[in-house]
């Protein structure tokens, strides 16, 4: 199916935002990339600061569906190997999707102008992640596949050094897999120290 004018901008604008930063894209070169006039834009955004809330906030619906948030959180692991796998579904999702990529370089580049990209980045950057497993390790921890501890401390000491080796992924693209191996190893060094019953 083909994608809509107004899905069309907001596309194009991530790419050009992720480029160029929000400074340095206007619309003139925007509506020119997509092979519009400046009206076909204003139809649908009265200004590039229209278009880019309007993306700020097609970024965070897209993340939480796809990705999960404190309020579409994944299901409670049965079992330690089954947070392995999850955990790298969602890395795998996250370093793979294109939109994805895009938009943590687009806060990466807009976090210190825009206060909205500021608040966005540090919740896909740190926060979010931690609010997210702090009740999938509560879950866990009750299930006795982690020990009794501080839920909310497991989950920040679990997704700290995963968030970092993400932000690796996105600085050097080369090193993905490296950076996948050892985010896997991490998750199985983490069960290993916290762990509570062994999987029968």
């Amino acid at each position: 199916m083909a994608k809509g004018t107004k899905e069309r901008i907001l596309t194009k604008a991530l790419e050009l935002f992720a480029e160029n930063g929000y400074a340095g894209t206007n619309v003139r070169e925007l509506t020119a990339s997509l092979g519009l006039v400046k009206s076909a834009v204003y139809k649908h955004f009265q200004s590039k600061e229209e278009i880019w809330n309007a993306l700020l906030d097609e970024m965070i619906a897209y993340y939480a569906v796809r990705f999960g948030s404190a309020e579409n959180l994944p299901p409670v692991p049965e079992t330690a190997e089954e947070l392995v796998r999850m955990t790298m579904r969602m890395v795998g999702f996250t370093v793979r999707d294109e939109r994805i990529v895009l938009t943590r370089k687009v806060l990466s580049i807009e976090q210190f102008r825009d206060e909205r990209a500021r608040a966005l980045a540090t919740k896909h950057f740190l926060t979010g992640l931690t609010e997210m497993f702090t009740p999938v390790f509560a879950g866990m921890m009750e299930k006795g596949l982690l020990r009794p501890d501080d839920p909310a401390m497991a989950a920040f000491s679990y997704t700290a050094p995963i968030s970092a080796l993400i932000r690796l992924c996105d600085r050097e693209p080369d090193r993905t897999e490296e950076a996948l191996a050892q985010i896997e190893a991490f998750s199985r060094h983490f069960i290993r120290i916290y762990g509570g019953k062994t999987d029968e």
